[in-house]
Parts: C-alpha cells; sequence; structure tokens
C-alpha cells in the first residue's frame, strides 16, 4: 500500500511492528485500524488524510495516544500517527515555543525549563500535548497563567480536505476559537505555538499525605485553604492508596489515603508560608513538600499510572466542596477493589476564571474543582476486576450528581460517554458555535472519531 507524497512509514497488520504501533495508553482499547501512517512532517500528514478521503477510510489521530477513550486509535481505517513529530523550538527572547503535535509535555518541559520557562501543561509527562491542549489544558500553573489555551498563540492545521491552514487571532480566527477546547474535531494540529513564562526552575512542590480516615477533616480544611490560597498555587488533591515510590516508605505503600499535591510558583521567599497551613494540619503520614526542579515535579507521577493499564474513567465538575460533597467523596473515594483506583480532584479559578467566556471554546470557567474518578485494573486481571472498577467509578459518580455543576471536562469523558455529555462539556450556546465552525471546515464530519461535535 502506497500513499502519494508520504515520505513517513507505513504499517500494516502483517507488519512487525503492527501491534506495538496500534497500542496506546490505556490498554484496555485493543483496535486494529487497516494503515498506521507514521508521518514524519505536516506535508506527510496532509496526504495521509487526503488518502483517507478519497478511499473513504476512519480517521483517527493519534498525538501522544494518551486519551483514555482510546480516539487515536480505530478499527479498520487509518490511524495518522504524529508519534515520530514531537520536536520542540524554544525562542528565549520572544518567550515562545514551537510544539510539534506528537510531542508529549515531558518534553515541553525539557525543554523550556533549559531556559527558566514554562507554560501550562499536564501533570503527567507522557501526556501528549496535542490532546491536553485542544480539550483546555489544565495543571499546575492554570491559576497563575491561565490553561494551555489560553497560552496557544497559534496552531498549523491539516483541515479534512487536505488543506494547510494557520490559526491564529488573525488568520483563521473562527478556527482558532474552535480549536481552544473544541478537541480534534476541526483538523489535525501538527504545530502549536505556545507563550512561555518565568517558572523555576526550582519550585517548591510535592504532596502531603493523610490517613484515610482524615479524609472528612482534610477536604474541609482544604475547601478554606484553597479558597484563599494565593493564583500561585496550585493544588491537585488525590484519593486513593499511597503509590509504591521510592521517595515514599515502604511500609506506607498502598495504605488508603488522602494526599493533597502543591506547586508553588511565586516568590522564593514565599514559598514556604504558602504553604506552611497545609503542612501543618492534624499528622500527615508523609510530607514530600520540598524546593525541587519543576520538570523533576511534573514528571513525579508518572510511573503511577504507566501505559499498558486499564483504564475506566467518569469526572464531572463541582462548583465547591459542601459538606454534602465532602461526604459522598469520603464515603466512596476507598471503596473500589483495585488498589490502583484513585480520584483526583484540580483547584481551578485564579486566572482559569479571569478569561471572558466567549475568549475559546473551553466552557468550564466558573467552577471550583473539577474531578476525575479513575478505575484502573491490570491486564491480567480478569473480566470480573473490569466490571467491579467500572461500577465503582460510576456509581460515585451517580452519588456526586446532587453535587455537581452542568459541566464536565470534555478531556476526561471515557468512551461510553455519549453525545449528551460532550453537550455538558460545552454547555448549548458554545456547542452551537463549535457546529458551525465544524460545519465550515469539516462538512462531513471525517474527523469524529472523538468527542464529536456534528455539523451544524
Amino acid at each position: 500500500m502506497e500513499i502519494d507524497g508520504f515520505r513517513g512509514r507505513l504499517v500494516t497488520a502483517d507488519h512487525a511492528d503492527y501491534d506495538t504501533a496500534r497500542a496506546v495508553w490505556n490498554g484496555a482499547v485493543d483496535r486494529r485500524p487497516r494503515l498506521i501512517a507514521r508521518c514524519s512532517g505536516t506535508a506527510d500528514v496532509a496526504a495521509a488524510v487526503r488518502f483517507a478521503r478519497d478511499h473513504d477510510l476512519e480517521i483517527a489521530v493519534r498525538g501522544g495516544g494518551h486519551n483514555v477513550a482510546g480516539t487515536a486509535v480505530c478499527d479498520d481505517g487509518i490511524v495518522i500517527d504524529l508519534s515520530a513529530m514531537r520536536a520542540v523550538w524554544v525562542d528565549p527572547a520572544d518567550r515562545t515555543a514551537r510544539v510539534q503535535g506528537g510531542a508529549l509535555w515531558g518534553d515541553v518541559d525539557h525543554e523550556t525549563q533549559a531556559h527558566g520557562l514554562a507554560t501550562t501543561g499536564g501533570i503527567v509527562g507522557h501526556t501528549g500535548v496535542a490532546g491536553l491542549t485542544l480539550g483546555g489544558g489544565i495543571g499546575f500553573l492554570m491559576r497563575t497563567h491561565g490553561l494551555t489555551v489560553d497560552n496557544l498563540l497559534a496552531a498549523e492545521v491539516v483541515t479534512a480536505d487536505g488543506s494547510i491552514l494557520r490559526a491564529s487571532a488573525d488568520d483563521h480566527p473562527d478556527l482558532f476559537w474552535a480549536l481552544r477546547g473544541g478537541g480534534g474535531n476541526f483538523g489535525v494540529v501538527t504545530m502549536f505555538r505556545f507563550a512561555l513564562h518565568p517558572v523555576g526552575p526550582t519550585v517548591m512542590a510535592g504532596p502531603v499525605f493523610w490517613a484515610a480516615d482524615d479524609t472528612t477533616d482534610v477536604l474541609r480544611f482544604y475547601r478554606d485553604f484553597a479558597a484563599e490560597a494565593p493564583d500561585e498555587l496550585g493544588t491537585v488533591v488525590r484519593l486513593g492508596t499511597v503509590p509504591p515510590l521510592p521517595v515514599i516508605p515502604e511500609d506506607l505503600h498502598w495504605r488508603p489515603a488522602i494526599a493533597v499535591a502543591c506547586c508553588y510558583v511565586g516568590a522564593v521567599e514565599n514559598d514556604e508560608r504558602a504553604v506552611r497551613a497545609l503542612r501543618r494540619f492534624k499528622t500527615p503520614l508523609v510530607d514530600l513538600l520540598a524546593p525541587k526542579p519543576y520538570v523533576a515535579h511534573q514528571c513525579s507521577t508518572d510511573d503511577t499510572v504507566p501505559h499498558g493499564w486499564h483504564y475506566y474513567w467518569k469526572a464531572t465538575d463541582l462548583p465547591g466542596l459542601s459538606d454534602d460533597a465532602i461526604a459522598v467523596i469520603a464515603d466512596h473515594a476507598y471503596t473500589a477493589g483495585s488498589p490502583r483506583s484513585y480520584s483526583v480532584m484540580f483547584h481551578m479559578g485564579g486566572a482559569v476564571a479571569r478569561v471572558p467566556h466567549d475568549t475559546t471554546a473551553y466552557a468550564g470557567r466558573d467552577v471550583a474543582h473539577n474531578i476525575n474518578i479513575d478505575a484502573v485494573w491490570l491486564p491480567d486481571e480478569s473480566g470480573e476486576h473490569a466490571a467491579a472498577e467500572t461500577a465503582w467509578a460510576q456509581g460515585f459518580l451517580q452519588a456526586l450528581q446532587p453535587h455537581c455543576a452542568a459541566s464536565v471536562y470534555v478531556n476526561f469523558l471515557d468512551s461510553d460517554d455519549d453525545t449528551s455529555r460532550v453537550r455538558e462539556a460545552y454547555g448549548d450556546r458554545v456547542y452551537r458555535r463549535l457546529a458551525e465552525v465544524k460545519a465550515k471546515y469539516d462538512p462531513d464530519n471525517a474527523f469524529h472519531h472523538n468527542k464529536n461535535v456534528r455539523p451544524g
């Protein structure tokens, strides 16, 4: 099989690398594409899109391959694979970076931190830049510097007819608006240009763990602590078991616990004051908050969510942490069967909430927190394990429903979250506007192997 104008590598089912090439982060996803087109550059992407359209093939687009729903791979179609396109170019004078569409956040942090710069990225180093960015982009820096999409200056996009466009505030501004939160609905982004900010290279960062029995007290304390926190302090709450990391005493491994992970990027003389109350609350099991390289903090949990494990997610946004919501979280967080299952809650607000609602397609700017319930089991565990863990996640979400906001982060939607939840992620007004842009740039819905917005 050949593709005119394609200089990358084509992988078919009879190729020795086929199984490796079709694997994605979520090991529960097992799909068999007809062709995997490993692109070497933007011209290859355009050629692959034209080939797919000419042959009426289902299209999946792989950046980092990290989406829990497995949208990066399809059955009996073509995977347009950008995983060989991971270059990052930093302009320290201009404080910008150009990033190829297959790059991972670890690639970006590695290059930008060489200049003491960063932009808001994910909290796992092997997360793909493209998927995280196109859905909005939440992370430790968002309260200070906004979402990833708030730092996107321009994008190079291959659209459904194989055209190569530049999208920015001045070029195709309707497309640029839609790319900043609307997901992979509008084309294949082969290059991102981001604004960078002085960060680190040393920051006050790390988690503090308390026993699961302290969860209600910790969350009530955290509610006030987070509300009063400066924008420079990003926090993420994790409820589950203590991960078996080398920096944690072995006798604590797998013990049920709640953790608050911090990253303070303000003035060095204020870092201890910013986290003092948290560290002094009750008696932590272990306190790993310390000055450390930002790039090390960003990849510190990579080994707790490795490629190949099986993952199933449920998520929602929270308007706040009422006592009733805290009670639900405390009651459900530790009832999963697998010690690897957990839930994680992100503190929003700050710079995220200050961006006007119509600036980007990301719609959840008013929420206080969003929570992601992550069911996890090993590949060799039985179907009963999978059923039990998914039931735990579903039940947890159902119990939270009376306390939820009317929104959800689109990047946290799993494969069984239907069209109604995509609309929930955007709200009717934003969804209608996205559908109009979709009709202009992809009227046939060629890019539908995603959290799909239909042309309208």
